[in-house]
């Protein structure tokens, strides 16, 4: 029997859930809304669904107690957002997308939990969705293994703006710029694009004329990985703009480099880290350094205090603990 089935469309929407399941003591299992989801776990156990299954059939075999979504694809439409207790949780923690109100569109009449990173979320939850609904703020379960972890001090900068599709943010308009800020310097280059930016245009023809430069320059590695947990641990400073990315580098102390070229009318990148228009490494070099001003520095710890999230490596934990509680 599984008590508690995680569901999602996308590989790179499976960290949330697999930080989750690690302190769950019930029988777990995933259940994959889209051929992009199957077989994209090592550590979460797979239903796989009959060739004429339908999603809802499958749910129905199954019998979870409670199901848990990260995604908000088409909300409604399948019978378990209406038949079933649905909690929701974010795969990403964006900080200036205008995120939580497509989320609180979608998903009013759908989720019975809902998880909150942190306060700033947690209020405009309790805000928008219905009174039944019940908020509890957790934390960003992904990034709790980046707690209190000392920094490689390898001269590597890891470079992961928010996708352009669905973000708006400022990949189309700096990532040709970043390799050329980066090549063949003493510094190790991880080029991440967002996963939607290299299967989608007009992202993917950006990714894939990087990805050919790249080939050339020794000092820089185009990252294949789905999801972005080791290379947040091995980079030293992380270049990006408003993604989910930066919430989870919060946790580290290590200095952000917020890129404003935004792609997006009408939004602006939020104060969390050191922002500019366009990279240069003299501003790179001084950050590895000595890290942030002071101006920078207090912005920033203004910006975490404003977030609300719990940065004490424990989020997974409060999380499993919520989605446990819907099982009983």
């Amino acid at each position: 029997m599984v008590s508690i089935l995680y569901t999602f469309d996308r590989a790179f929407m499976r960290k949330t859930f697999e930080a989750i399941d690690r302190h769950v003591d019930v029988e777990s299992a995933y259940l994959a809304l889209g051929p992009g989801a199957e077989g994209s776990s090592e550590t979460l156990r797979e239903i796989e669904r009959g060739p004429d299954e339908s999603i809802d059939d499958a749910v129905d075999r199954i019998d979870p107690d409670v199901v848990v979504r990260n995604h908000r694809l088409r909300p409604g439409e399948f019978d378990f957002d209406g038949d079933r207790r649905v909690v929701h949780v974010r795969h990403g923690a964006s900080v200036g997308r205008g995120e939580v109100d497509v989320t609180l569109r979608h998903l009013g009449d759908v989720v019975d939990v809902a998880l909150a990173p942190g306060e700033r979320w947690a209020r405009r939850y309790r805000e928008g969705f219905p009174d039944d609904v019940e908020v509890a703020v957790v934390g960003v379960p992904e990034a709790d293994e980046l707690v209190e972890r000392d920094p490689p001090r390898g001269r590597r900068v890891l470079y992961a703006p928010t996708n352009h599709n669905y973000g708006g943010g400022s990949y189309l308009h700096t990532a040709e710029h970043v390799l050329d800020t980066f090549a063949d310097t003493e510094y190790e280059l991880l080029f991440r694009p967002h996963p939607m930016d290299r299967v989608e245009e007009p992202g993917k023809s950006v990714t894939e004329r990087c990805r050919e430069r790249i080939g050339t320059l020794p000092n820089v590695t185009f990252d294949e990985a789905e999801t972005p947990g080791e290379s947040l641990l091995a980079a030293d400073l992380l270049v990006s703009d408003y993604s989910g990315i930066v919430t989870e580098w919060l946790h580290t102390d290590r200095p952000l480099v917020q890129l404003t070229a935004l792609d997006a009318d009408g939004r602006e990148v939020p104060e969390a880290g050191y922002r500019t228009d366009r990279l240069d490494l003299e501003t790179v070099d001084d950050l590895y350094a000595h890290g942030p001003p002071d101006d920078v520095r207090e912005r920033r710890d203004a910006f975490r205090a404003e977030l609300g999230v719990p940065m004490d490596g424990r989020a997974g934990e409060r999380a499993a603990a919520e989605v446990t509680a819907c099982t009983q």
